[in-house]
Parts: C-alpha cells; sequence; structure tokens
C-alpha cells in the first residue's frame, strides 16, 4: 500500500503539468492588442526620436 502511495506522488505531478500546460496555451480573452499592433508599438517605441536641430557628426 504505501508503495501505490509513492506512485500518487508523479501521477499528481503529470497532472499538474498537464493542467499548467493547458492553461498556459489558451488564448487569453482579455488581449486586446493584435501582434501586428504589439509590433508597431514596440517598433515605435524604440525608434529613436527625430529632434529638430540635433545634428550627427561624423
Amino acid at each position: 500500500m504505501e508503495a501505490l502511495v509513492w506512485l500518487l506522488v508523479p501521477l499528481m505531478a503529470a497532472v499538474g503539468v498537464g493542467l499548467w500546460a493547458w492553461y498556459v496555451s489558451r488564448p487569453n480573452s482579455l488581449d486586446l492588442w493584435t501582434d501586428v499592433e504589439r509590433y508597431d508599438r514596440l517598433r515605435a517605441g524604440l525608434s529613436s526620436p527625430r529632434r529638430p536641430g540635433l545634428t550627427r557628426r561624423t
């Protein structure tokens, strides 16, 4: 009987990992941004601002 209890530990771990993987892979319904909009926002945020009067010296 004690061996069966030890078999429950990996079984419960496998069930927990399966539930976690299912939860992580499902789409988020509260996500308002598409991938393209995210990319555009990221690109705009990382781009260098163009300030008048600043010139690049070579």
